[in-house]
């Protein structure tokens, strides 16, 4: 079982073996983001974001993936070659419209293989967000 309280994280009920040298109930303060591997499986990183008081899990998708992502959005909106396209840029600061926008999914549908629902199409505001719905996608194709 996990709590979130403040700035810190708590696990309760936690098996030892998971981590070394940390018995139940072990404790990590100001935990910006998680990387968890059980059995060998290895889990997205898990990052804690601040939001008024509460906090919000994400799961953050490759840096490979938002590169490719990063250079799909360059390409559909023409983009110049010093661009700066990270995974915090949004789409909008980037001079896209709602018709760049629904380009942008398609040439990711294109390079990934995969369909976006409309909804989830509507849904994405920056490069982070669609690179996390690509991996989405991926890992539900493959299960």
């Amino acid at each position: 079982m996990a709590s979130i309280t403040g700035t810190s994280f708590s696990l309760t009920a936690f098996n030892q073996s998971l981590v070394p040298g940390a018995g139940a109930g072990a404790r990590f303060s100001n935990a910006n983001s998680v990387s968890i591997s059980i059995k060998g499986k290895a889990f997205p990183s898990l990052s804690l974001q601040s939001r008024v008081h509460r906090f919000q899990v994400t799961c953050a998708a490759k840096p490979e993936t938002v590169t490719k992502v990063s250079d799909i959005v360059k390409k559909q909106l023409a983009l110049a070659d010093g661009t700066e396209v990270t995974g915090e840029s949004k789409f909008s600061a980037l001079g896209a419209d709602s018709l760049d926008t629904v380009e942008i999914v398609m040439g990711l549908e294109e390079e990934f293989g995969i369909s976006v629902e409309e909804e989830s199409a509507q849904a994405i505001t920056t490069v982070q967000e669609a690179a996390d719905m690509i991996e989405k996608l991926l890992e539900s194709k493959t299960a």
